[in-house]
């Protein structure tokens, strides 16, 4: 996906996902797995790999944008645990997940990719939850 200021978001993150928002730096997305609250944030700038590829100011930016995003995930959502990775083994391109765990998921304890097969939310329950969310982070 090409923005206007040339961002170019990797294929996979494209079809996996749906757009939120963009805040300061990233590009906020929901991925497309009913059995979680899973979001990324994409910092929107080309060629990174690694935290350490941004500045320091877009790492402190990228920083705020997670808490912001960890605070409103918690409040919406309670979850058990909140975590928050970038892995990256897959889709190199730099991608902040955020995954709202509870002891009851389908894969607690262990990670949510790999272990089953994503379920796609039907149109309006991920409608509501994006709307829920920009609502929360806009307030």
């Amino acid at each position: 996906m090409l923005n206007s200021q040339g961002f170019v978001l990797d294929p996979r993150l494209e079809n996996d996902s749906t757009w939120v928002c963009d805040l300061a730096l990233s590009q906020l997305r929901i991925i497309n797995d009913s059995q979680f609250k899973w979001f990324i944030l994409v910092p929107r700038k080309n060629g990174l790999r690694e935290i350490i590829d941004l500045t320091e100011v877009e790492q402190i930016d990228l920083l705020q944008e997670s808490a912001k995003l960890s605070k409103v995930l918690q409040d919406l959502y309670q979850p058990h645990k909140l975590n928050i990775a970038a892995i990256g083994n897959v889709v190199a391109q730099l991608h902040l997940h955020h995954i709202c765990r509870y002891e009851h998921d389908v894969a607690w304890p262990s990670p949510v990719w790999g272990k089953q097969a994503m379920r796609p939310y039907n149109d309006d329950e991920k409608q509501a939850i994006i709307l829920q969310v920009r609502a929360a982070l806009f307030y």
